[in-house]
Order: structure tokens, then sequence, then C-alpha cells
């Protein structure tokens, strides 16, 4: 096991010489194809992206496909941007943060027409100090125009490609209504990876019905597509979604602290040396969750726990 975990931060360090920090970004419009209707409805059982980013609700009436030919909300959008990255660059600054990797995190951030993504990824590229871009996106959602964009960016900037994986078992997918299989993901990662891409995979422990092995199963199966970077995540379930009717029914077990511990550990051992790690935790600090209790331990509390169970420093 390591004496220190291999993070994306130390990746950062290392290549750029300081401390990078992610920034988090949440514009108006943008939305998921299945909560849109697209390839299903009511998003993700467990999701609900206001929890994320409370502020893009007020906008739900106009939102953005990757049919769109025009977009009224672009100039509020870079607005928006142009706010939150002032805004959060100013706190990491006084914090000793140098360099900053501007992270599109809400929805799905290539599901709008190409000309508006390319107006926010090169909006956001002018700021000082940064480096490049992470985009969070989903696997059905990725054009053709914009890999081969992201490609080109990559020559230059530092740029990421964020895929929701979460399991590779089909049966799993269509539990939680993701609204593709585990077929798509792959494909759209290993597109990704031969554009020359860097690519992190998100990965959810604790889905319905699925048993450590099966957590396990997918860990190495995603790491064998060829990512550069994972992200692991606890599910937790929240007030006003598909899971949290299903909690309430006894429908839905969450998973415990220790058998997400465990499951971590044996995932992390699996993991190839050069695949940094992004995330060990997630979990959300107020009254909308409703299980399981050490998800709202917030973050420091958590990452004690985990790292005393992981033995590492």
């Amino acid at each position: 096991m390591y004496k220190q975990l291999p993070t994306f931060g130390r990746y950062l360090k290392r290549k750029f010489k300081t401390r990078v920090q992610k920034l988090p970004v949440g514009l108006s419009g943008f939305t998921c194809p299945n909560i849109d209707g697209t390839v299903a409805k009511g998003g993700c059982t467990f999701c609900l992206n206001e929890s994320f980013s409370p502020n893009l609700a007020q906008n739900a009436k106009i939102t953005l496909n990757l049919n769109s030919t025009t977009n009224p909300l672009l100039e509020q959008q870079l607005k928006e941007l142009d706010r939150q990255i002032k805004q959060t660059q100013i706190a990491f600054r006084k914090q000793g943060v140098k360099k900053f990797l501007i992270y599109f995190q809400s929805f799905t951030n290539t599901y709008a027409p190409f000309s508006t993504l390319k107006a926010l990824y090169e909006k956001a590229l002018t700021y000082p100090d940064v480096i490049g871009l992470s985009i969070g996106t989903r696997s059905d959602s990725v054009s053709d125009e914009v890999y081969d964009y992201l490609a080109d960016l990559s020559k230059t900037k530092e740029v990421w490609i964020e895929f929701g994986v979460q399991s590779i078992f089909d049966e799993t997918l269509k539990k939680i209504n993701r609204g593709h299989d585990a077929l798509n993901a792959k494909e759209a990662i290993l597109k990704a990876k031969a554009k020359g891409l860097n690519v992190c995979a998100h990965l959810i422990f604790g889905l319905p019905q699925e048993s450590k092995d099966m957590m396990l199963q997918s860990a190495k199966e995603v790491y064998s597509w060829g990512i550069d970077s994972v992200k692991y995540h606890p599910l937790y379930v929240v007030k006003n979604t598909q899971l949290a009717s299903e909690f309430k029914n006894n429908k839905f077990t969450p998973i415990s602290k220790e058998e997400y511990a465990q499951t971590l550990k044996e995932a992390i051992k699996l993991k190839p040396e050069h695949i940094t790690i992004q995330r060990i935790t997630a979990g959300i600090n107020d009254d909308s969750l409703l299980a399981p209790d050490w998800c709202g331990w917030g973050k420091n509390k958590m990452m004690d726990f985990l790292n005393k169970e992981l033995n590492v420093v």
C-alpha cells in the first residue's frame, strides 16, 4: 500500500512546480440528456444537481443540448464564469495558490452547441495563471468536433475530460437510470485516449444491489481502459430523488463506512501506479442528506477516517 496516495494534486505540483487548484464552475443552461428526455427522464436516481449548484435551478426553463442552434444565455454564462473564476481565485490566492485548472463541473459540460463550448472554454483560459481545463461530462454527450477541439487544445494546455462511469454492470446502470450502458463509457474513454486526452473516470461504490466483488470488478475493468486518473465516491441519499424514495421504502441500504473503506482500499491496491487519485470520498453537509450519516461528517473527519483505514499520510 502507498505511504502517500498518488493524488492529482501531487501530480500537478510535480508537473507545474507549484500548487495547482481546481476551480469548479457551474453555468446556467447546462443539463443532461437523461434529464431532458433525450435518452431518459428524471436523471440518475441519486442525482439532485441543484445540491451542487443551487443557482442553476433559476434558469431551468432554458436548457441547451447538442442540437441547439442558438444560445440566448451565452452572455449570462460568460458573466457567471467571470464571477466564479475571479471570486475563487481571490480566495485561493490568499492560501498561496499560484496556478489554476478550471473545472466545468455541474451537469454535462459538453452538452451544448460547439460554438458555446468553444466560447466558454476559451474565455476560461484567458484568466491569469489558468493552466488548463477539466471538463465533466457523460460518455454519450461528446461530439467528434469537441474531441478534436480538446485534443488540439491539449497541445498547449493541460486538458482533462472526466466521465461518470459509475459501474460496468448494465443492470446497475439501468437501475440508476443512467441512460447509457458500460460499452458506451468504454468506447468514449478509448476514443478520448486515442485523441491523446487525459481522462478521469468516476466510480461509485455502494450502488443498489452491488456486492464488493462487483465494485472491485468495475474498478479493475475501468483501469484497463487506459484512464489517467480516478475519482471514487460512496453513494449517499439526498432528499427529493428517486433513490430517497427507495431508501424510505426499505428498497435500498446505503454502504457502511467500514465496507466503503475496505472496498476503497482493495480498489487502490488493484490500481496501476500511473493512475492518479482525484477523490476518495464525497458527502454533503446539510439537511438534504438522508443517509448514510457518515457522508455528512464533513471533509476533514471523513478524510481522517479513510486515511487511517488506508494507512496513508
